[in-house]
């Protein structure tokens, strides 16, 4: 597995940080609100993804841990990325299989394709184990379907 420049991981910090300032407040107003959780983008690796119309696009791809959800999420490798319209939907290959993703922007240059997997993580206790789930989600969605 390639790791990731500094440059790119300070990058996946600012788009927690981005996220938890668009999100935060709704998210504590939300019945599965998980108190021990927090913003987190985890597991990240670059991945080429292919789009439904076949074009292929260098992203990071990774975890996005909330205090009430995981997802997958792919970030463009390329910060100046022109980002898509908000809320468009797009399925992406991934080694297994494809996925629904929807944009989301966050901030000035900062955007994200998510796919939600789990919206509910209330029977979490930590960071550690929200940090597990996230480590297995990401060999799953990198092992190629056999």
């Amino acid at each position: 597995m390639q790791s990731l420049s500094p440059e790119q991981y300070d990058r996946l910090r600012r788009l927690a940080v981005a996220w938890q300032r668009h999100q935060g407040a709704a998210l504590k107003e939300m019945a599965s609100y998980n108190p021990r959780l927090a913003v987190d983008a985890l597991c990240f690796q670059p991945l080429e993804a292919t789009s439904p119309d076949g074009a292929e696009a260098a992203y990071l791809a990774g975890a996005l841990v909330t205090p009430v959800s995981l997802s997958l999420v792919l970030v463009p490798v390329e910060e100046a990325a022109v980002p898509p319209e908000p809320g468009e939907r797009q399925r992406f290959t991934l080694p297994s299989g494809r996925y629904p993703f929807t944009a989301e922007p966050l901030a000035d240059s900062l955007w994200l394709w998510r796919c939600e997997l789990l919206d509910d993580l209330s029977d979490l206790d930590s960071m550690q184990e929200a940090s597990r789930l996230a480590q297995q989600l990401m060999e799953r969605v990198m092992t190629p379907e056999t």
